[in-house]
């Protein structure tokens, strides 16, 4: 009989070693803990945050896990959700998108609660980092379309790949593991709403939720607790429930072989991920011509479809709120324009307020491109093309942005970047201790490791 999905991956993953996995991987993986301790700091002040951090702080419990930053340990399934959060609040952590979108950095959490509670060492949560990445970024390929086409959020595919990552930490058996991804994938089936029209505080929240449940699920399939083996392929399972098509080599075919971290992107700008390729486009003609805002007359911007449905519908143009925002194409465009840079205080609340913003917004057409989408995901097309009042016309063509594997982010970029999140909290001294103690955290346990991010 043919072994069940799950317990393919579960076995891969109770099987993968510190030893195994290559040196160059290794670096990776300490380059997107630097790249997501960055972000979380920068989550630190978020309202969103504090939301969650005072609920979990009155709830009070047992101290088994250390939220990033504040330093302060609450139970480990908590902990997770917080963290998950601080990362992703800023929509600047990492990003993969092939069929469907993720966020893999949004599990690393799942990774260092899990190994506060348990005892283990920094190789553990390595190794256990590797997992995620490569199944969150398998499960994108997995679906043909992708979940998100069929009006679905990711952070449905990330319910099967959390527990995997906790477990790992744990030291669950294959029987426990495959158990914790069959309660986990489960309940935590998403609805595409939270990033669709107008974005509220959900849209950085559900991928958190659904890492902090496959925490839940890999405690509970370690007491004891049972759950569905043919969660992803049985009968109403993953598969039946959301119909065709579905490509099982990408899932569990060649494991092992290479790492799919390696393939992973960064992200250059706090913003939505189809937006990337855009700016990067239009800061290269305004910076070269030195365009001013008040110059221009019209902006027309060539895109896939989905980046036109996504990002131009109507409530993009009049974005109230930093989540709207970050994911509206044409606002992140007129930041672009106003100043020549798009950075996490672009979408501040004074910087919504603007008048150079709104003066420029409707000036601003997205166009979508059959040509473009056949190209897409190998590559990320743009053409923008800009007009001035004057009648001269600029234009740029670009087919992936800044943090792709194909033109990745250099140490002094991750630099800048970390620098710029935690200015607020930390001086050039702890921010250069901090990431001297990331990139040797193999030799750490991870109960320190954690305590030593207090702010």
């Amino acid at each position: 009989m043919e072994k069940s999905l799950s317990r393919q991956m579960a076995e891969f993953a109770v099987g993968l070693k510190y030893e195994d996995i290559p040196e160059k991987v290794v670096l990776e993986v300490k380059r997107y803990i630097y790249d997501s301790i960055g972000c979380a700091y920068g989550g630190y002040h978020t309202k969103d945050v504090n939301i969650i951090n005072d609920i979990y702080g009155q709830m009070a419990g047992t101290g088994e896990a250390t939220v990033i930053g504040f330093g302060r340990k609450i139970p480990a399934v908590n902990a997770t959700l917080v963290n998950s959060l601080m990362i992703r609040a800023l929509d600047f952590n990492d990003i993969y998108w092939k069929e469907d979108p993720s966020h893999p950095s949004d599990l690393m959490p799942a990774a260092f609660s899990a190994a506060e509670l348990v005892g283990a060492d920094m190789k553990s949560v390595i190794t256990a980092i590797v997992l995620a990445y490569e199944f969150e970024q398998r499960m994108c390929l997995f679906a043909v379309p992708g979940v998100r086409e069929r009006k679905w959020h990711h952070a449905t595919l990330t319910q099967f790949v959390s527990p995997i990552v906790a477990g790992k930490v744990m030291g669950l058996t294959v029987d426990q593991m495959v158990n914790a991804i069959g309660i986990s994938g489960s309940h935590n089936h998403t609805i595409g709403c939270p990033t669709a029209g107008k974005l509220t505080m959900m849209k950085n929240m559900v991928d958190p939720m659904a890492v902090q449940s496959g925490v839940l699920a890999a405690l509970m399939a370690q007491k004891g607790f049972s759950g569905t083996e043919a969660v992803i392929e049985g009968k109403e399972g993953l598969m039946d429930v959301y119909g065709p098509d579905w490509d099982i080599n990408m899932l569990v075919g060649g494991l092992g072989e290479s790492y799919k971290i390696l393939e992973c992107s960064m992200k250059a700008f706090p913003t939505e991920a189809l937006t990337h390729t855009h700016l990067s486009a239009t800061l290269k003609v305004v910076k070269e011509n030195k365009i001013s805002y008040d110059q221009i007359e019209e902006v027309t911007v060539t895109s896939i479809a989905r980046a036109c449905d996504i990002l131009f519908d109507s409530h993009k143009y009049r974005p109230e709120s930093r989540e709207t925002a970050d994911h509206s194409l044409p606002y992140c465009i007129a930041a672009a324009l106003v100043d020549h840079k798009v950075t996490t205080q672009s979408f501040s609340d004074e910087k919504l307020k603007d008048e150079r913003i709104w003066k420029v917004i409707d000036k601003i057409k997205g166009v979508a491109s059959e040509e473009f989408e056949k190209m897409f995901p190998a590559k990320q097309p743009s053409r923008v093309k800009v007009r001035t009042t004057d009648g001269q016309e600029f234009e740029e063509y670009l087919e992936y942005p800044k943090g792709d594997p194909r033109e990745p982010m250099s140490m002094d970029d991750l630099e800048a970047k970390f620098n710029g999140l935690s200015s607020a909290l930390l001086n050039s001294d702890r921010q250069r201790e901090i990431k001297d103690i990331i990139f040797s955290c193999e030799t750490m346990s991870c109960a320190d490791f954690m305590g030593k991010l207090t702010v």
